[in-house]
């Protein structure tokens, strides 16, 4: 990893949260799937790194342009 950490990571309940969506269930569909931000597990618990949220939304943008 370079530079500095992120003050947070996001938890799939943040994702949740942040994008409006019907419940947590649908960030769990992405990860299996393969479509949604990159995240990490610490233990048994869920994180995504702010910038990769920000990235895979970049590229949403761009792709529907």
């Amino acid at each position: 990893m370079t530079g500095p950490m992120p003050v947070q990571y996001l938890t799939p309940e943040d994702l949740v949260v942040m994008f409006r969506l019907p419940s947590v269930e649908t960030v769990y569909q992405w990860r299996r799937k393969g479509t949604g931000p990159r995240g990490f597990r610490v233990g048994r618990h869920l994180r995504y790194d702010p910038a990769d949220v920000q990235s895979w939304v970049q590229s949403l943008v761009e792709g529907a342009a």
